[in-house]
């Protein structure tokens, strides 16, 4: 069977996802058509062997509709005989990605994929692609009367149920800028493409904008919690507000892109993989709690392959709310160290479809750096599913 590695796989910095943010005058397109460059320069890649590229992307509207990664292997000048494709697995649409390319190469049916992903949260907002309908509509009101809460409410009745309070969540948001303004800055030439600004004049952002290293946990103590309200407090008596802006990650602009091939493949081109792709797997939860499907993921994907915790060296649990995390290391027992360890979307930013290969940018440069063998990847998504994914460093 044909192994899947990751040649390379490389990300933008993370701008605010609002008007006037580091990335907000540019083009969704033209984000992602940046990393699609950089996988092919970097590597001396002529884009005419790329048999598809996969990207995730959550809200494919205005901007980022009609099949963005197409528009994008355009934009990036590859050749008009490769295809593009766009996916969307909600917050894990790219590690959907590449899992969906690493199949390919597996399969037998593609010998060179590029996973990738981009969200533009200040060109086109979260809900762009709702047109003012909700989706909790008829159909699925037939099965949740009361219909499904957001991912704040959510992230609210987890820490209710795990009993995680503002102080835990709030120590560990410290944690995550402190580890992205630290170890992410030393990572950062590894796996970070500079992007390119022209609005009013010509510059260059080679640094995530979304990293505060100043947070303390009395600035984040002072923020108010951000989805209270007197209807829902009535709803879910249980709730004791804890999510605010600080313990959960920001709207962000960015992309990222992994370069994936069979090892044959990468040899025959004189490529040296970085990583090989383990174990993946996929899994459905409660669509009210929504977040806690990294917990039954990982448990499918380490069963896959017969794998316990303890065989893992470095952990990627995507920070989209701070009790994210924490409940899955509570559930682990994971020592601290191990989770991730270069910070976490809190401060290197969600841009949504993007994510999950930004997750796979971290992991597989801190595997390098420190020696480490195996690493894991899980990301909670919208309407309650979870991706899991285990990688090898080579």
């Amino acid at each position: 069977m044909n192994s899947a590695v990751i040649v390379d796989v490389v990300r933008t910095p993370s701008g605010k996802g609002k008007p006037g943010g580091a990335l907000s005058g540019v083009h969704p397109a033209e984000l992602l058509a940046t990393v699609l460059r950089a996988l092919v320069e970097r590597n001396d890649l002529d884009a005419e062997i790329v048999d598809d590229v996969i990207a995730g992307c959550v809200s494919q509207a205005g901007e980022q509709s009609v099949n963005i990664a197409r528009t994008a292997i355009l934009a990036a000048g590859f050749p008009e005989t490769v295809p593009g494709t766009t996916i969307d697995r909600q917050c894990g649409s790219s590690q959907q990605a590449a899992q969906f390319g690493a199949q390919a190469i597996l399969a037998g049916t593609s010998d060179v994929v590029i996973a990738a992903g981009v969200e533009s949260m200040s060109r086109v907002p979260m809900f762009s692609a709702t047109l003012g309908k909700d989706p909790n509509d008829a159909p699925l009101r037939r099965r949740y009367p009361d219909g499904l809460v957001s991912q704040g409410i959510a992230a609210e009745l987890l820490a209710a149920r795990w009993k995680l309070d503002r102080e835990t969540l709030d120590t560990y948001a410290e944690r995550s800028h402190r580890l992205a303004a630290t170890v992410a800055a030393e990572l950062a030439l590894d796996q970070i493409v500079p992007v390119e600004v022209a609005v009013d004049e010509l510059r260059t952002v080679r640094a995530d904008e979304t990293v505060r290293p100043t947070t303390t946990l009395e600035s984040l103590a002072g923020l108010r919690p951000a989805f209270y309200s007197e209807a829902l407090a009535a709803r879910f008596p249980e709730i004791a507000w804890s999510i605010t802006p600080g313990n959960s990650s920001p709207l962000t602009d960015g992309a990222s892109a992994a370069l994936i091939m069979s090892e044959q493949k990468a040899a025959d081109l004189g490529l040296r993989p970085r990583a090989r792709f383990h174990s993946f797997a996929v899994t459905g939860s409660d669509p009210q709690l929504m977040l806690d499907g990294v917990v039954p993921a990982t448990e499918k994907v380490l069963h896959r392959v017969g794998m316990s915790i303890d065989d893992i060296d470095a952990f990627e649990v995507n920070e989209a709310f701070a009790p994210v995390p924490l409940l899955w290391q509570r559930h682990f027992a994971v020592e601290t160290e191990r989770l991730n360890p270069a910070g976490g979307a809190i401060a290197l930013g969600h841009p949504l479809g993007a994510s999950g290969t930004r997750l796979l940018a971290s992991l597989v440069t801190y595997l390098e750096h420190t020696g480490g063998r195996y690493g894991l990847q899980t990301m909670c998504e919208g309407g309650g599913m979870a991706n899991a994914t285990i990688i090898e460093r080579l």
